[in-house]
């Protein structure tokens, strides 16, 4: 069993996906982002679509995953076969797993078959692993327990708490309800303001299999304080 307390900085950044998705985001700083992944040994870049590919080119031949999101920040928005789509030219631009918002509202009106499939959808247009965003905290839990089946049923690989900070601090507690729920073969990834090491470890101890975090070098590098911001 590994001892998540007793890693070193280097040993805990295969754990992370660094994350870059904000409104204003330079070709700069997107090169920058790829080029710390590969300085630290992050587990992957997380970056906005329209990065995808410049991102790829920047990381060909290092082994650190290109990751992008669908269907966020806002999630719930987009239809789903607009979802499918942009989940297969993400994939032609390099990305190798996607994160993606579900339909909140459709699990919610009982309609569970739509919620299912639109996540499927995704799952059969990317053919890389695909990470749901359930946003727990919006749920009860009858639903919570709901979205996590349907989710596994369309072919998730990972299950994660939630979208974000805003939805979610990602807390040990959902983390192990993640875990306990999800058959096997089936991951659980935390994220949600998420910037020191003791809440990397405590997420690993509970059972996440990896992390995502805008503030990975931050946390490596152990310089967070109370300024630090992480989505």
């Amino acid at each position: 069993m590994t001892e998540y307390a007793s890693l070193t900085p280097a040993e805990l950044a295969p754990y992370i996906q660094h994350t870059l998705i904000a409104v204003g985001t330079t070709r700069e700083q997107t090169i920058a982002h790829a080029q710390q992944c590969v300085e630290h040994g992050f587990d992957a870049a997380m970056v906005a679509g329209s990065w995808v590919g410049l991102t790829a080119e920047v990381l060909a031949g290092t082994g650190i995953t290109v990751a992008s999101a669908l269907d966020f920040p806002t999630v719930g928005v987009m239809t789903s076969a607009g979802k499918a789509a942009e989940a297969a030219e993400l994939v032609r631009l390099g990305a190798r797993e996607l994160d993606i918002g579900v339909q909140v509202g459709w699990l919610r009106s009982g309609d569970h078959d739509a919620f299912r499939e639109d996540i499927a959808g995704v799952v059969r247009a990317a053919g890389v692993p695909v990470k749901v965003m359930l946003e727990l905290p919006l749920l009860t839990p009858s639903e919570r327990d709901a979205a996590v089946d349907l989710a596994c049923e369309a072919g998730a690989a990972y299950l994660k708490n939630a979208s974000s900070g805003a939805i979610e601090v990602a807390s040990p507690a959902s983390i192990r309800y993640l875990v306990d729920r999800a058959p096997a073969g089936v991951l659980v990834k935390a994220s949600g303001g998420i910037k020191s090491r003791d809440q990397i470890v405590a997420l690993l101890e509970a059972g996440a299999a990896k992390v995502g975090t805008s503030a990975g070098v931050e946390v490596v590098t152990d310089s967070a304080d109370e300024d630090t911001e992480s989505y």
